[in-house]
């Protein structure tokens, strides 16, 4: 089977339901069948996953990056902080915003693979991203220590 591009997924042609789905459903791909369904919270499926997807966005900027992140809907980013080799990427408005906190838990590791994927196709050099903060946690925004 030859791969998918992120264009060739832009193509739907669905009458009746439109071109969304709920964000419960999103949740509960993400937190039921990942987090709580996989080993290790799914850490090493989610990383790989969204690695490939940032790879495979069409962008060729960091802003690009970041202007497409928030129209699909992930979340809306901002770089709060920028250093030589590091960039702080603070998200609000992420999909986990208004579940319940619990204390210990940082569950966006794919939306931030997502970035570390598509800073890495950016910048041609391989990239790191770690989730420091998050919603669950009960942090007022989920964000991500990028290091290049």
């Amino acid at each position: 089977m030859d791969d998918f591009s992120f264009e060739e997924l832009k193509n739907i042609n669905r009458k009746k339901l439109s071109n969304s789905v709920p964000l419960e459903l999103y949740r509960a791909i993400r937190l039921i069948g990942m987090y709580q369904g996989l080993p290790m919270h799914g850490k090493s499926t989610t990383a790989t996953i969204g690695r490939k997807i940032g790879e495979s966005l069409p962008v060729n900027s960091i802003n690009e990056a970041l202007k497409l992140f928030e129209s699909l809907n992930i979340g809306v980013p901002t770089i709060v902080d920028e250093k030589e080799n590091e960039v702080i990427v603070q998200v609000d408005d992420c999909f986990c915003k208004g579940l319940p906190h619990k204390e210990g838990h940082l569950v966006c590791d794919l939306e931030g693979a997502i970035l570390e994927g598509a800073f890495t196709k950016i910048l041609d050099k391989r990239v790191r991203a770690k989730e420091t903060k998050c919603n669950v946690n009960g942090d007022s925004c989920c964000e991500y220590q990028v290091k290049m």
